[in-house]
């Protein structure tokens, strides 16, 4: 049992660099986009806080918890966005959710279209879409001239994938990103189509930790892919620590070179850290 425990804590501490590095080609981010990514997984990561008044310091527009969908949307008057975080998976409703993993036709509130979703993350988040479209209407009236930014990690990446598209069919006019981090696959070829189209390539921000298994882990022989556009940040200096310098812009909806290269192992280590952050577990990041 030792054995194994030493061979897993291993695999999960220095497979990064034993897999990852030889495979890259040149294709570096900014510090700015970097940035943005940590920035971005903070408010994803906070989403999993029982009670998050002021995320990252942001005014707490609205909190939604709805059946086994949880995460808020906050307004940052600084840098002028209207930011929507979905929780990721936390508790056996959220499990039952993930396992749930036919694929049915994607049928929300304002989006009735001839693809496939895991329905699963469909029901979820139908239970929280009228409030999420509601409240970013009512917000984009008053502050016109605000981005969205939508946001989520693990199943929160994949509500995030359907809130966003959702949002920018609603509010076609509205300046709207979307970042993901451990996002698993979301639906069938026909979504990925309708997500790129709808909120746009450059727009898109799917980032994965290294060797995280849950990206990979509903398998394209089910008919599921990946949506543009692949961060992958393929090495760690060490857990708590990331640098543009350890991330790669990857090519594509399925990059072979990038985190597609590594079998999924499922939820490992690298699920629960992103960009120096530890998912889940700071509360600072509500205040």
């Amino acid at each position: 049992m030792r054995v194994l425990s030493f061979a897993f804590l291993f695999f999960n501490l220095f497979a990064p660099a034993i897999l990852a590095s030889p495979l890259l080609t040149s294709r570096s981010i900014s510090s700015s986009l970097y940035d943005d990514l940590v920035r971005y997984t903070q408010y994803s990561s906070a989403a999993y806080q029982l009670l998050c008044p002021s995320p990252l310091g942001n005014t707490l527009v609205q909190s939604f918890s709805v059946g086994p969908t949880q995460g808020f949307i906050a307004r940052d008057d600084t840098r002028q966005e209207i930011v929507v975080s979905f929780r990721g998976s936390f508790n056996l409703a959220d499990v039952a959710t993930d396992i749930n993993i036919f694929l049915v036709p994607l049928v929300s509130p304002g989006l009735t279209e001839t693809f496939n979703v895991h329905s699963g993350f469909l029901a979820a988040y139908n239970d929280v879409a009228e409030v999420v479209l509601t409240t970013v209407k009512a917000q984009l009236a008053e502050f016109p001239t605000y981005a969205v930014v939508v946001t989520g990690h693990s199943l929160g990446g994949a509500l995030a994938a359907l809130g966003a598209s959702a949002l920018k069919t609603a509010f076609p006019t509205a300046s709207l990103k979307l970042y993901t981090f451990g996002q698993p696959r979301t639906g069938d070829a026909n979504f990925v189509a309708f997500v790129e189209s709808t909120i746009g390539v450059e727009n898109i921000f799917r980032a994965v930790h290294t060797f995280d298994g849950v990206p990979t882990i509903l398998p394209r022989a089910l008919g599921y892919e990946h949506h543009s556009t692949e961060y992958w940040q393929f090495k760690d200096p060490d857990l708590f620590t990331s640098a543009a310098s350890t991330v790669t812009q990857c090519v594509g909806e399925e990059d072979p070179s990038c985190s597609d290269s590594i079998p999924s192992t499922g939820i490992n280590l690298a699920h629960v850290f992103y960009f120096g952050q530890v998912m889940a577990v700071n509360p600072t990041l509500c205040l």
